[in-house]
C-alpha cells in the first residue's frame, strides 16, 4: 500500500502569518476529504524553514495522511488545500507501507 501525505502550512503566503484559528483550517480540511469520500487522518505539527531569500519561518503544519488514494483525487486534495490555505505550495510524500488489520470483540460468557 502507499501512504501520502500532504503537508499545508498555515501561514498566509502573503503576511506569513496564520490568518485563522487552527481549528477553522481544520474544519476546511475536513469538509474537503469530505467532499472527495476521503479516507484520512491529520496531525498538527509545528516546524520552520528558509525561504528563498533567507527569511526564517516557523508556523503551524497540518499533515494529512491518505492510505492507498488515487493520484487524481490526491492532486485534487492538495491542490484545493493550496488555494484555500492560500499556500504557495503544499509537500507530498509517498511511502511504501505494510498495513493490516486487527479485529477482536468481547464474548458474553
Amino acid at each position: 500500500m502507499i501512504e501520502t501525505k500532504i503537508y499545508v502550512g498555515l501561514n498566509d503566503s502573503e503576511t506569513k502569518e496564520q490568518k485563522l484559528d487552527t481549528q477553522k483550517y481544520v474544519s476546511v480540511l475536513k469538509n474537503v476529504c469530505r467532499s472527495y469520500g476521503a479516507a484520512f487522518s491529520f496531525v498538527l505539527e509545528q516546524g520552520g524553514y528558509m525561504h528563498e531569500d533567507g527569511a526564517y519561518t516557523q508556523e503551524n503544519t497540518l499533515v494529512l495522511s491518505l492510505i492507498d488514494a488515487d493520484k487524481r483525487i490526491i492532486d485534487e486534495i492538495a491542490k484545493d488545500l493550496c488555494v484555500f490555505f492560500h499556500q504557495e505550495s503544499v509537500m507530498i510524500t509517498q511511502d511504501l507501507v505494510r498495513a493490516y488489520f486487527i479485529s477482536e470483540s468481547l464474548k458474553d460468557e
